[in-house]
């Protein structure tokens, strides 16, 4: 009697389970979060010892333009601005397109053709950096020379290479806000008289707003932190662009070109975990607006 009293009164398997997901759900969100602060701690430790140290301000480090780390010169504007320009650039020729496309998959062609250029654009979602790198040095780089002259490593180079791999990216999430717009408004404003490209210019795309502002955030913060791909075609050369066509290099092609040829707690090391840190700040401002853009979304 007493067994079937603890059987009836006592917890349940199920919620024994239950409890111990709990627990295990728990011990995650610790161990992931005590992960993410360790690494921005030992980012701010790392990428603050330059100026800590005296080797180098803050100032000298954000404005100066002469990046040459083995006399002491650590000039990172010339990497901000390359990144920030390459991202912008990339972010603004792929919008377009990527919108252009979803729109056709979800609002001109047949139901039916989403079933074949969905696959295919999370194939190219998926395809490694590398790839990219490749087609850009094979196909853009004598493009560009053709166009522009000089080498055809370069800021236009890199911008076409990051569009190539943001496009995708962009073009999928764009899919699914457009999506998320109710039927109801489709057939409303239809009910109305309004063409097609009426209920898409006047009721599809505001809707849809906030998601598409999304996919493109979400694609320049990609392509900022992107690094082999643009290493390859770029030049690699740490100055201030001055055209299309010039050599530069970005915070990421800078780090991985010189973090293994640097030894730790010397200022040319300490200089590249500033970088770091730049490069860190930065993709917290993307995630950011990204969360801005979908909260007024919502």
């Amino acid at each position: 009697m007493k067994n079937w009293s603890n059987r009836l009164t006592g917890p349940s398997p199920e919620s024994r389970c239950e409890a111990h997901g709990r627990w295990i759900t728990r011990l995650a969100l610790v161990v992931i979060a005590a992960l993410v602060l360790s690494i921005i701690g030992f980012l701010l430790c790392r990428g603050s010892r330059l100026f800590l140290t005296g080797e180098g301000t803050l100032s000298a480090f954000l404005l100066g333009t002469n990046w040459d780390p083995g006399h002491q010169a650590f000039g990172a504007a010339p990497m901000i601005v390359t990144s920030l320009f390459v991202t912008l650039l990339a972010g603004l020729l792929a919008l377009p397109l990527a919108l252009a496309v979803a729109l056709a998959t979800t609002e001109i062609l047949p139901r039916g053709a989403k079933r074949f250029l969905q696959p295919g654009i999370e194939l190219l979602v998926g395809i490694p950096s590398v790839v990219y790198g490749l087609v850009g040095l094979t196909i853009l780089v004598p493009l560009t020379r053709k166009l522009l002259g000089g080498t055809g490593f370069g800021l236009l180079t890199g911008a076409g290479v990051l569009f190539l791999m943001v496009m995708p990216t962009m073009t999928s999430m764009a899919i699914d806000a457009l999506e998320a717009v109710p039927n109801q408004l489709r057939r409303a404003s239809a009910g109305l008289g309004a063409t097609r490209w009426q209920t898409i210019h006047r009721v599809v795309l505001p809707t849809a707003r906030g998601g598409i502002l999304t996919a493109l955030i979400f694609g320049m913060a990609r392509a900022f932190g992107e690094a082999l791909a643009v290493q390859m075609v770029i030049g690699n050369a740490a100055v201030m662009p001055h055209g299309l066509g010039s050599s530069a290099a970005t915070l990421t092609s800078v780090l991985t070109t010189g973090m293994g040829n640097t030894i730790m707690n010397t200022p040319e090391n300490d200089a590249l975990w500033s970088l770091a840190l730049v490069l860190l700040l930065m993709s917290f401002l993307f995630n950011l607006a990204t969360r801005l853009v979908s909260r007024k979304k919502g």
